[in-house]
């Protein structure tokens, strides 16, 4: 690549941006203060024009300074003087991306509420506030407790928020907002805080990553999890679709952190924009097949957009804050963090470690959900500064005791009755075998048609990835199931009373043509069991090892019983066989 790339802001977004770039051989020339900020640590100058700049990204000089040296400028903090980029941009060959329009607009939170809600995008209620208690006050009264107190300027990682449930909080809010600038939001009363890396070329096309899960602790990122699962399989369009909107009603080139609240009914309210990459998206670096970073240059030097789909089934991104001063925490976290399978540890390069400061970011991957839990878990039990122990069961639960179903399944083991009960545990067995976390429960396809319903059409998007249904009698549950959704539908046919199973065998066979459901022999959940372990092992290397095993063992047994008959004869041996029977 032949072209020059001014980042403002020389942190650890500036880091992995630089580091992206020298992987297509991009130069990179950073602006901030000191010779050895994280972003100038992994990137050399390779000519003596392309060296670093000592300076503030927002000291007027040193950005025009670094515009007369570059292609193209981008910012990896938008807390810079928008003025001079304003008047440097026409000077910049390939321009300012974002634009200082966008910049401008999102720097002033009040100011970005207002555009998103002119351009039609969903926001909840807001309105501006004076720096005093009356004002708050006054605000409370319109929008209710509790209240969120928002800074309109020079917010990020959490300060510049304050939630008032009490007006009694008013003038502490205010002392701890700095005196600045306010503005005022009603509550939303989310489920979950959820975000969209969204991309856009200079040429004008758009692309998102898949919907991610956030959770913040101190209102400061804490855990991402991709992708977003839900009961509902409509809500992660419709969350790309809202921040895509956003996006397109800013201007400029390059990748978007959209941060946005899921309700309880499934309306998504845009929260905020930030315009560079996002600490909800570092995860794209080992979960995608493009990470934001190498997106965000493509987008700017207006090259082809590459694939942002995930490439691998579970990720989730740990932030590593200072506890304290002490960096030696950290150092122990990180040497602690290469003992996991599937983790990546970034560190960033800070020499001061302080409370809440972000000094690094760990990745983990895995093939389920549950097999990230067990990876995370340790991670979170060793944070630096300890951890809460609810959070382990929340975010990273473990295999439940035998009887009980898992919260990340992969299977599904679903049966019309109760009764059906004893056909479906060896299924469950051969599960338990294999180390597969699955869920048991019943439904009803004739009783409970809604729950039926329900079940089939979320179960990809909770995360299930294979269904086994055992139904007697008119048996319609494996079809019915197989009907709404696009997951493999294993039947078990149960045997009756009256035709001794052969009636609910040949209602689960004869599907209709486009609707297939793989059925076993009558009764037989052990082989529903084992079909469904090898389904999963197309995704799971390790599940193909695991069953050559499991029929080796069933080889030995059936040698074993060669061996027994040859050696006391087969009248002994059935004799023996039947008295263990009875």
């Amino acid at each position: 690549m032949d072209k020059v790339v001014g980042i403002l802001g020389g942190g650890q977004l500036g880091r992995m941006l630089a580091a992206s770039a020298s992987l297509l051989n991009i130069d990179v020339v950073v602006l901030d203060v000191g010779e050895h900020t994280p972003a100038k640590q992994v990137v050399a100058p390779r000519a003596p024009h392309l060296s670093h700049i000592d300076g503030s990204f927002a000291d007027s000089v040193k950005i025009r300074k670094l515009a007369s040296k570059v292609d193209v400028l981008t910012v990896e903090i938008e807390h810079v003087d928008v003025n001079v980029l304003e008047e440097v941009e026409s000077k910049v060959p390939l321009g300012v991306h974002p634009s200082p329009f966008t910049i401008k607009t999102i720097q002033d939170k009040l100011v970005q509420k207002q555009h998103l809600r002119a351009s039609g995008c969903s926001v909840s209620e807001f309105i501006p506030v004076e720096s005093n208690v009356a004002a708050i006050h006054a605000a409370a009264e319109r929008l209710g407790l509790p209240l969120m107190l928002k800074s309109r300027t020079l917010a990020y990682d959490g300060r510049g928020n304050f939630v008032i449930r009490d007006l009694k909080q008013a003038q502490e809010a205010i002392t701890a907002l700095g005196n600045r600038p306010l503005y005022a939001e009603k509550w939303v009363p989310f489920v979950k805080e959820i975000a969209v890396m969204v991309v856009r070329s200079r040429s004008g096309e758009v692309v998102s990553y898949p919907v991610v899960e956030t959770v913040h602790k101190e209102n400061i990122c804490h855990l991402v999890f991709a992708p977003l699962r839900s009961r509902d399989p409509s809500i992660a369009d419709r969350a790309r679709r809202v921040a895509e909107d956003a996006v397109k009603t800013l201007q400029g080139a390059g990748v978007f952190g959209v941060e946005m609240f899921l309700m309880a009914d499934g309306t998504v309210y845009l929260n905020e924009i930030a315009p560079r990459p996002h600490n909800s998206g570092h995860y794209t670096i080992e979960a995608c097949e493009t990470s934001q970073y190498e997106n965000h240059l493509r987008a700017i030097l207006d090259l082809p957009l590459g694939s942002p789909a995930l490439k691998v089934p579970s990720a989730c991104m740990l932030n590593i804050l200072g506890a304290s001063s002490s960096i030696d925490e950290i150092k122990d976290f990180a040497k602690f963090s290469l003992t996991i399978p599937g983790a990546r540890t970034h560190l960033y390069g800070k020499s001061d470690c302080r409370k809440g400061r972000k000094m690094g970011h760990i990745t983990i991957v895995a093939d389920s959900d549950a097999e990230l839990s067990t990876r995370l878990r340790p991670l979170l039990e060793h944070l630096p500064g300890g951890h809460d122990p609810k959070e382990l069961d929340l975010y990273a639960p473990l295999f439940p005791e035998r009887g009980f179903s898992h919260q990340q399944p992969l299977v599904g083991v679903i049966m019309g009755s109760d009764s059906d009960l004893p056909t479906m545990l060896p299924a469950a067995d051969i599960l338990n075998h294999f180390k597969i976390p699955y869920e048991l429960t019943i439904v009803s396809a004739h009783r409970t048609p809604d729950r039926l319903v329900e079940y089939a059409r979320s179960a990809a998007s909770r995360g299930l990835r294979v269904i086994i249904a055992g139904a007697g009698g008119a048996a319609h549950l494996p079809g019915m199931v197989a009907a709404m959704t696009a997951l493999p539908v294993i039947g078990v046919p149960v045997k009756g009373s009256s035709l001794d199973g052969v009636d609910s065998l040949h209602s689960i066979v004869q599907m209709p043509r486009g609707i297939p459901v793989a059925t076993v022999a009558i009764n037989n959940g052990t082989n529903a069991g084992l079909l469904a372990v090898r389904i999963l092992s197309a995704g799971q290397p390790q599940l193909v090892a695991a069953m050559d095993e499991y029929l080796k063992t069933l080889e030995k047994e059936v040698l074993a019983k060669v061996d027994k008959i040859t050696e006391i004869g087969w009248e002994a041996y059935e004799s023996a066989r039947k008295s263990r029977s009875t």
